[in-house]
């Protein structure tokens, strides 16, 4: 099963390095444990889930106090002839259950609102644990998994919640005082409905045991198919290119068949539920009415009592069938809570301890031995060292898949090094907060990202701060100027799914654009320029040079001449740094590295 990551499916590392990001479905959590934190997120809300436990007390004794009052109306007005009574207590009646109406639509009312505001909070949660966690798992991870856990199992969550809980409440109060009620009426009554209650029981739980784990199957299933859907739309142009359209619907059609298998299963376990407990109510209520009647025969208990004592019988089933299609629905929120909390449980992105902020770099970065490795026993950069000063410009050339990208990736800290040591400005880079290395530096990558806001507000997204005529300015060092005051809405033109209403070539300059307002001390190229046409990268040469000036500068490229002034060129390969020097130092080595990279471009006329 192929990853289907919104960004292209790539392994690991960057690259492509590392092992692919299959979806891999977690062995299930505790159950238990997920409905303990469910309840800690509610603990917010005390005093609400308080008022709603009173709101379901008061509303369980008024449906018990209106079915007996019922049985007396039978025995002291109906049987009496009380016409005028019956008027006075009926209109009593009315009162109750008007009472109880309005009691239960603020029970509700209350409910949603707890719902919404815990679910909030738990999609807040997650969404704050998902960017702080480590850019491996979003390697090793399905994107369309997570978008799947931040919205439909919150959403499954969301919905138990609102509707569920306030029933389970209701259920189980009503089910104790109808059961209290029983008792005060007629004690052998109540033994012969009680008899039949392990079955229930009984049957209901063996029915829980199965459709908990389709539902968990089910939400799994669900997360693939999200995962793959959003992998296809993302990547429509390439699936249209290479004709892909019929084997996409063909696996889109394998998970959706998946889903449809364990979704029909789940569901239809779960329906058998309410059918079950409907039989057995009845056949409790046939017994009851038989022996019922046989007691108002031998004049024990009144007709009013017995007709009391079988609306019970049905009060005490509705809560039974209330409670055990609740709980099929808490086993559905409980599977989607573990998913959640899988997430949640992961271990985020930390700082040493008593990391420091890193107030302003003054630009010198030093590796020294460095090995890493995206998986372990596999490294991918080799005992590294190099060393740029202040305001020096270093290039980093070499084959695809030697290393490059991944010095990048330690000098950004998306990864620790596995072995050896990264300075700044002489000072180990892991004594300084992730977040203040990285506000120190500015990248443009060779995969430009916009996000759907408007053109300021992308070219302003590393400092939010900066005025419109910084904005400008800093679009004007980039030449990106010139086309953006010819879209529609100019610098308010909202930028379309990363930029597919922009050319591949405004994208970048938009990038460039971004890093110039950024102001950084440590400036990273990754093939910054790659894909801008030739002429388009001649105008913006002396923009880049000018951002460069005074800032230490590490510059990807596979076209050589775009690097050809650096101060330092080293050429990577299989992990190691195997030469170093200026342009012109390396080409006079024969049988070199750079060398024949350089001599086969400008041969060939193509780039590596």
């Amino acid at each position: 099963m192929s990853n289907r990551s919104g960004h292209g499916g790539h392994g690991r590392g960057p690259g492509g390095h590392g092992p692919g990001g299959n979806l891999m479905v977690q062995k299930p959590r505790d159950a238990k444990k997920a409905l303990r934190r469910l309840i800690a997120y509610l603990a917010d809300r005390k005093m609400a889930m308080f008022l709603i436990v009173l709101i379901c007390v008061f509303s369980a004794l008024v449906s018990v106090v209106a079915t007996r009052i019922n049985g007396i109306i039978i025995d002291d007005f109906i049987d009496t002839g009380d016409v005028l009574g019956l008027a006075r207590i009926c209109l009593v009646l009315l009162a109750i259950y008007l009472t109880n109406v309005i009691a239960q639509f603020f029970q509700q009312r209350m409910m949603v609102r707890v719902a919404q505001d815990t679910t909030a909070k738990l999609r807040r949660d997650l969404f704050a644990h998902l960017s702080g966690l480590k850019l491996s798992y979003f390697d090793t991870h399905n994107s369309g998994d997570l978008m799947s856990r931040l919205t439909n199992d919150v959403d499954t969550i969301s919905m138990t919640l609102s509707q569920s809980v306030a029933q389970l409440f209701s259920g189980v109060v009503s089910l104790l005082g109808t059961l209290a009620a029983m008792l005060i009426l007629s004690p052998l009554l109540t033994l012969i409905s009680i008899v039949i209650m392990p079955l229930m029981f009984l049957s209901s739980r063996s029915v829980l045991r199965v459709t908990r784990r389709y539902f968990k199957q089910q939400q799994a299933a669900l997360g693939e198919l999200n995962g793959f859907v959003e992998e296809r739309v993302s990547g429509q142009r390439v699936v249209k290119l290479f004709s892909h359209e019929e084997a996409s619907a063909k696996e889109f059609d394998q998970l959706n068949q998946r889903l449809r298998k364990t979704g029909t299963i789940a569901q239809s376990l779960s329906g058998l539920m309410g059918p079950m407990m409907n039989m057995i109510n009845n056949i409790s209520y046939l017994v009851i009415a038989v022996s019922g009647g046989y007691l108002a025969a031998r004049a024990v208990l009144t007709v009013g009592d017995v007709f009391s004592f079988l609306q019970y019988t049905r009060q005490f089933s509705q809560p039974l069938n209330s409670i055990a299609n609740t709980i099929n629905t808490v086993q559905s929120a409980l599977a989607a809570a573990e998913r959640v909390f899988a997430v949640m449980d992961e271990e985020p992105e930390t700082d040493a301890p008593g990391a420091k902020t890193l107030q302003r770099l003054n630009g010198d970065i030093e590796l020294k031995n460095v090995t890493f490795g995206y998986e372990p026993g596999k490294p991918v950069l080799k005992d590294a060292s190099l060393h740029a000063e202040p305001g020096r410009q270093i290039a980093i050339v070499g084959p695809t898949g030697a290393g490059k990208t991944t010095i990048i990736s330690l000098l950004t800290r998306f990864y620790d090094a596995d072995a050896g040591q990264i300075f700044f400005d002489g000072v180990p880079v892991e004594h300084f907060t992730r977040d203040s290395v990285r506000r120190n530096i500015g990248m443009v990558l060779q995969d430009t990202y916009l996000f759907c806001e408007t053109v300021r507000d992308n070219i302003r997204y590393g400092r939010p701060d900066a005025t419109d005529e910084e904005v400008v300015e800093a679009a004007k060092t980039a030449n990106a100027h010139s086309f953006i005051i010819h879209l529609p809405q100019g610098y308010d033109t909202v930028v379309q799914d990363n930029g597919s209403n922009l050319s591949q070539g405004q994208r970048q300059l938009l990038a460039i654009a971004r890093a110039v307002l950024a102001n950084p001390r440590l400036l990273i190229l990754d093939e910054a320029t790659s894909s801008i046409d030739t002429r388009t990268e001649l105008k913006i040469q002396d923009a880049l040079l000018a951002l460069m000036q005074g800032r230490t500068s590490f510059i990807i490229a596979h076209r050589l001449s775009t690097i050809q002034n650096a101060d330092e060129i080293l050429v990577v390969d299989d992990g190691r740094i195997v030469e170093r020097g200026t342009h012109q130092q390396l080409l006079a080595k024969e049988g070199g590295f750079y060398a024949h990279l350089y001599n086969s471009q400008f041969k060939t006329g193509m780039a590596l």
